[in-house]
């Protein structure tokens, strides 16, 4: 990423009307003797000089700031909004950042290579197959708690037409655009957060939560999803859904807004400046940051911010209680009792078929006429 902007921002002094005809020919005998080093720090100026000192950003932005005086700019967004993918295009625009990270994990990273039609098709689409790879990767309780998030990101798909994680794919773009500037994932793996989640709720908080998410056809508009991004709308619904489901609330959104944080920080760490030579001293400068999260996570991130974190807890998985069996037990029980059925009714059917035919009809009579003459 960084190989490729280096000839668009050396090309940027050149663009001025008075410069020779010849001009490009010097520059470019010029910049084979540059040293790497000479151009980083050329580069590095021209990027310090488009980053606003005092930048113009939308209202969803939060700053935030580190004690060896870094910032980081989150920014709030509705997953489901083109408002927020302009606010992420500014916000990056503006600070020219050293890292943006986002609100992914490694199990999500493929929705920022996929174009928006396919994401489209492929979150409307929830198959047999999907749900086979969800066990497979997350194993059977959690893989079906994400097929059934999976079904409410589907219903809003269809409701607006628009494909999930659009601000995330534009600030990959926007960042493959400023020249140094590093992308990380924030997010915890989303396996993680599903075996938290199942293993947190009760046998009934399960089934539920599960009839909830399977029952869930409330149509959804564009002003709804714009209303996300107001704090005050998503803490209440946040307190509506602590009411419910506490130990969901703490696994999916309280843990990762410690995750989010931890990942935030470390970004956050000063960046070393390039040295002509290994004997000159190390120089360190603040970094700028961009963080893209959905606004629900940015209260918690705020809270978070001035405290000691740890991870280690968050990221282990608990093994599986009582109630998470007996609920394993009987989702297996009842999809072989279905299949079963279906087996037996097959095979019912079958066997009547086979035995109306004629030829069954005259082999049956020739075996019953044998038998009387013994």
């Amino acid at each position: 990423m960084q190989e490729e902007q280096q000839p668009e921002a050396a090309a940027d002094p050149m663009s001025s009307s008075d410069a020779p005809e010849d001009g490009p020919k010097e520059t470019s005998s010029v910049s084979q003797n540059i040293s790497d080093a000479d151009a980083f720090k050329i580069l590095l100026e021209m990027k310090m000089k488009k980053r606003q000192k005092k930048p113009t950003l939308p209202s969803t932005v939060t700053e935030l700031d580190t004690e060896d005086g870094s910032k980081v700019y989150v920014v709030g967004t509705a997953h489901f909004s083109d408002s927020s993918k302009k606010d992420v295009v500014k916000t990056i625009q503006e600070v020219q950042p050293d890292v943006v990270v986002v609100e992914l994990c490694q199990y999500r990273v493929s929705m920022l290579k996929m174009d928006e039609k396919t994401l489209l098709k492929e979150a409307k689409e929830i198959n047999l197959e999907k749900l086979q790879q969800a066990i497979k990767q997350n194993g059977v309780m959690s893989g079906l708690m994400q097929m059934l998030l999976l079904k409410v990101s589907a219903h809003i798909t269809e409701q607006l037409g628009m494909a999930p994680g659009g601000e995330f794919r534009e600030a990959f773009k926007e960042a493959s655009k400023v020249p140094f500037c590093k992308f990380h994932l924030g997010d915890r793996p989303i396996p993680v957060t599903f075996k938290r989640a199942i293993a947190a709720l009760s046998f009934w908080q399960k089934v539920k939560l599960a009839w909830g998410l399977c029952f869930l056809s409330d149509p959804i508009s564009k002003d709804d999803v714009e209303k996300c991004k107001q704090k005050d709308l998503l803490e209440q619904m946040m307190a509506e859904m602590i009411g419910e489901f506490p130990d969901l609330h703490r696994t999916i959104v309280s843990e990762r807004d410690i995750y989010l944080t931890y990942m935030l920080k470390q970004a956050a760490k000063q960046i070393e400046l390039p040295r002509a030579s290994e004997t000159e001293p190390r120089k360190y400068i603040p970094a700028v940051v961009v963080g893209v999260v959905g606004m629900g996570h940015v209260p918690g991130i705020e809270k978070n911010w001035n405290s000691d974190l740890n991870i280690q807890e968050i990221m282990s998985v608990p093994p599986p209680s009582a109630s998470s069996k007996i609920f394993k037990f009987v989702i297996k029980a009842t999809v072989f009792g279905l299949m079963g059925y279906g087996c037996y009714r097959i095979g019912q059917r079958t066997v009547q078929f086979i035995l109306s035919m004629p030829a069954a009809q005259s082999y049956l009579q020739k075996l019953t006429e044998i038998k009387s003459q013994h």
